[in-house]
Order: structure tokens, then C-alpha cells, then sequence
């Protein structure tokens, strides 16, 4: 990765969507929406005005931290599509009074023992690419910890398959030093260029494998994690029956109990052999039931993705719903699990939209289907920054449910969003549903809604979508989030999720390891 950050929108300034780019979703959009949206510039980086610091760092950590307004702006949010309207506008309210970016594990230490010694929040923060309002803090003065700096992969043991990392190693720099040990952690969520590990643990983030291991926790080893109390550390073990996982505590606390700087992870092979396919139906249900058969087929399947019809066309793969199907392996050829997917498909009415591809080598066992979908997939993020330019309300939220429930749950978003959209004056707009995980008792849907929003009305249009979705959600019986964390967002639906004895139980681990309560305040629990 190289290049400067965006301070307000998502990954490198560079990469932002401009020039023919930004006309051509313009043109989109209007097709989409039957009217030509306004299209609008943000807010010039030397044009804010952000309130001075109200705190400074003490004289031995003054080295690692940082009061510019470039980087206070940019640690200010995460990129959900409420932090990018905000920062496209100006508007920061309660940036923090300093960003450290400490450097070694004391440095992190040093930080917690500063800000606990003094009432000062802190919030942990890896590569900021949080949707839920994970790392904004409106105290009354906050610190940022950015652990980049934190970003090596230690130790390597290939007899056991496990490496040791840093928490604040990015996912392409994860990748490229475990490369030459022919191993890889495999774990490729949305922001993988701009997300970390100790993110992904902190947030229970899931990444690649459609099936089996589909969340972090599932990888993880051992950890260490450091308190205001001071640092913890489990043991490696490859399994154990020695009471509640200690590693389960922190995966998911979202920074509220503790900074991790180390885990050890499981890895796996570097795949040599792939295939993959993409399956057409003539309707949703008929797919539905598809991938319900194909997710309790026993095939575990490393990509099984299904998109709707509205998906499809958005990300350019079809005008059909379509099943993305693959397989990966280090060790055989996989053809022969494709064609028992295959046949499991056919057998559902689903039809090959490409000849299968299977192969081996680092770039084969891919169609074009699924190539132009993965590529959608990954620039999504550039894309919505270009449609709060354009004023167009943009949403994402995903959970998981039954299979008995889903088509409950399903009718009921859609309509609820369908309805709210015409209610808050911003008819016109689609939403989409896609699979982004299955198991063999239900799906992961994730649902993506865009529409013409009213310049200046956007956030309020987008709290309606968003509160009419939850509550649909809610009321089906479906998760507040089956993999982007709870943050602030979606604290009143975690809230209404979670068992009142376990928030109790939540917040006596909270109390012990942060009497002062400093960490990341909140996050999953009320400050106090």
C-alpha cells in the first residue's frame, strides 16, 4: 500500500473515483434513478476548522504522537456512510485531541497508563475502515491509539502451521511476509488493504471462506492483549476444554476491554488448485434453496455467494440471480467437488452461466463471472465515496437467520426499506441482497441499498433506512451483525440481542480490566 490515506473518505487519495470515473456513475445513477443527481466536491482538508486540542501527550510520548489536522480529521471517523457524509461536508465535531502511533508493545503501555492515570478515553484503532461507528468518541477529550505501527509478522512455526502477529498488521502486509513460507492466513474481508488483525479479532471480521472458518476467531491461537491493568496472554494450544476461552472474551470486545498487539494464528497451505463457477437461476427462491442444499451438502465449498437479481446487475454479472460456487485446495485438483456443486445446482434449476474453469496455479480456476464480481466487490468502497458526492443515500447492513426464517425476514427488509425510502421523500432506489456466507442451518444475507437522497437531508434519510432495516431484522429473529461489529450503530439492536445477564457479565470483564473505563467508552457497553 502506498500512497497517503484519504482523511475523509475510503483507502488511498489516489484511488478515489474522479475525472470520467465519477461522470460515469454519474450517467449510472441517473439511469438508475431517472433524474440526473448534483454532483458536489468535498470540503478542502485546509478549509477545516477543528477545535484545538484540549490535552497534551507527556514529554516521553510526545515523539509518537500526532495534533495535525490532517491526521486528527482522518482518525476522527471510520467509513460507514455516515462518517463519509460528515467528512465530505467538514463536519467534526469531536475529532481527537491527539493520535498516538506508538511503536512497540511498551509504547502501547505507556499510552493506556497515560490516558487511565487521567480519566482520558482512549479508543484503539487499526486501519479505521469500522461501518458502525467503532472508533468515534465524543468525550469530552480522546486519544486514538493507531497501532500500524504494531505491523510485523514475528515468528513463523511451519511445523505447526501458526504464525505470530502483530495487531497491527495490515492484511496485504500479513500476506506478503508469510508468502515465502508457502503458508497464508487466508482471512480476506472487504477492507483487507486497509484493515488490521487485531481489527479483524476485535471485531470477530469474516473473510474469504464462504463455509467452515468463516470468522477470525476461528484462526486464532493464542493472544495477548494489553489492559490498563495490565497485559494478558493465553497459552497456544490447538484446542482445550480448560473452562470459557479467554480468546473468545476478546474476540468481539471491539477495544472496550483491552488492546490486542499479538495473536498467534492458525494458517493454512497456499492454495494451488482452484475451480469455480457462476450458476443462473430464473428466480431468487429457486436459488435460495440452491445454496441451501449446496451449504448442507457436506462439499463445504471455499466461495458459495449468492447474488439477487438487483445485486447482479449492480456489480455487472447478470441480469439473473446468480451462484458464485468455488473450491480451493494446496494439496488436489478440486474439479470433481465443482461438478457434485454443479450437479446440486442443476438439480435446483440452476444453469452454468460460463464453462466451469478448473486448473492449477496462483491465477487459474477462475470464470469472468466471478472475476467481475470480485472486482465490484473490492471497489464498492471507492464507489460509495463517489455516491455521496452525487447525494445519493447509500447503506449496507448484513446479519444472519435460520433458513426456516429467511424468507420472513427477507419480504420483511425489503418492504420495510422499500416503504421507509418513499416515506422520507427518496423513491426510486433498489435494494439488493446477496449471501456473503452460508451454513448449513442458514445464511448470511447482505443487503445494499442505494437511492436519490435530498442534499443537506441525506443523514437524516439514511437513519430512517437504516432504523426501519434494524427493527425488521429484530423482529424476524435475525443477528444486529453477523460481521460488522456492533460499534454505536448498533448498540439499541445489540442491546435488545443480548441477554441482560451477560451485558452484566460483559460489564464486570469491563470493570477489572478497565476500572477507569477509559477504553474505547461506548462500544457494547454505556460509559459509566
Amino acid at each position: 500500500m502506498t500512497g497517503r490515506r484519504s482523511w475523509w473518505g475510503w483507502g488511498l487519495e489516489k484511488s478515489a473515483l474522479s475525472g470520467d470515473r465519477l461522470e460515469g456513475l454519474g450517467a449510472l445513477l441517473a439511469g438508475f434513478f431517472g433524474v440526473t443527481p448534483e454532483r458536489r466536491t468535498p470540503v478542502p482538508l485546509e478549509s477545516l476548522e477543528l477545535r484545538k486540542p484540549r490535552i497534551e501527550p507527556p514529554a516521553a510520548l510526545a515523539a509518537c504522537c500526532d495534533t495535525s489536522i490532517f491526521e486528527r480529521a482522518r482518525h476522527a471517523y471510520g467509513r460507514s456512510y455516515r462518517d463519509l457524509v460528515r467528512g465530505f461536508r467538514g463536519e467534526f465535531p469531536h475529532p481527537p485531541d491527539v493520535v498516538a502511533f506508538p511503536r512497540t508493545e511498551a509504547d502501547v503501555a505507556a499510552v493506556l497508563d497515560w490516558c487511565a492515570s487521567g480519566g482520558t478515553p482512549v479508543v484503539p484503532y487499526g486501519g479505521g475502515s469500522s461501518v458502525v461507528g467503532g472508533v468515534e468518541c465524543d468525550a469530552e477529550r480522546t486519544v486514538t491509539l493507531d497501532l500500524t505501527g504494531l505491523g510485523r509478522v514475528v515468528e513463523i512455526d511451519a511445523t505447526s502451521r501458526a504464525a505470530r502477529i502483530q495487531g497491527g498488521a495490515l492484511g496485504p502486509a500479513i500476506e506478503d511476509q508469510l508468502r515465502s513460507s508457502g503458508l497464508t492466513l487466508r482471512h480476506y474481508p472487504q477492507s483487507f488493504e486497509f484493515s488490521t488483525l487485531g481489527g479483524w479479532i476485535a471485531t470477530r471480521s469474516a473473510g474469504h471462506h464462504a463455509t467452515l472458518a468463516t470468522h477470525i476467531e476461528d484462526r486464532v491461537e493464542a493472544l495477548r492483549v494489553l489492559t490498563p491493568q495490565g497485559p494478558l496472554e493465553t497459552r497456544r494450544l490447538p484446542a482445550s476444554g480448560a473452562g470459557p476461552a479467554p480468546e473468545r472474551l476478546f474476540a468481539g470486545s471491539e477495544g472496550t476491554l483491552g488492546v490486542i498487539v499479538e495473536a498467534w494464528m492458525r494458517l493454512v497451505e497456499r492454495p494451488r488448485f482452484r475451480a469455480t463457477a457462476a450458476n443462473a437461476f430464473e428466480s431468487f427462491d429457486a436459488a435460495v434453496v440452491a445454496t441451501r442444499a449446496l451449504a448442507q451438502s457436506g462439499l463445504h465449498p471455499s466461495n458459495c455467494r449468492l447474488l439477487d437479481r438487483a445485486e447482479a446487475r449492480f456489480s455487472g454479472t447478470g441480469d439473473r440471480p446468480v451462484l458464485l460456487v468455488g473450491f480451493e485446495s494446496a494439496a488436489h485438483p478440486v474439479d470433481f467437488l465443482l461438478a457434485q456443486a454443479l450437479e446440486c445446482c442443476a438439480d435446483h434449476g440452476g444453469s452454468v452461466v460460463v464453462g466451469r474453469d478448473t486448473a492449477s496455479g496462483a491465477d487459474s480456476g477462475r470464470d469472468a463471472t466471478a472475476d467481475t464480481w470480485r472486482r465490484a466487490f473490492f471497489d464498492m468502497p471507492y464507489l460509495r465515496d463517489g455516491l455521496v458526492a452525487f447525494s445519493a443515500i447509500a447503506e449496507t447492513f448484513e446479519t444472519a437467520i435460520t433458513w426456516d426464517r429467511f424468507p420472513t425476514l427477507h419480504a420483511a427488509v425489503k418492504s420495510a426499506v422499500r416503504e421507509t425510502l418513499g416515506a422520507v421523500g427518496a423513491p426510486g432506489g433498489f435494494v439488493s441482497c446477496r449471501f456473503t456466507h452460508v451454513y448449513a442451518d442458514g445464511p448470511a444475507p447482505y443487503y445494499t441499498v442505494i437511492a436519490p437522497g435530498r442534499p443537506g437531508a441525506e443523514l437524516e434519510q439514511w437513519a430512517a433506512v437504516k432504523e426501519a432495516a434494524s427493527a425488521a431484522i429484530d423482529a424476524a429473529g435475525g443477528t444486529a451483525t453477523h460481521h460488522h461489529a456492533v460499534g454505536r450503530d448498533h448498540r439499541p439492536a445489540y442491546d435488545r440481542e443480548r441477554p441482560d445477564l451477560y451485558a452484566a457479565v460483559l460489564g464486570a470483564a469491563k470493570a477489572t480490566l478497565d476500572p477507569a473505563g477509559v477504553l474505547n467508552p461506548g462500544v457494547l457497553l454505556d460509559p459509566e
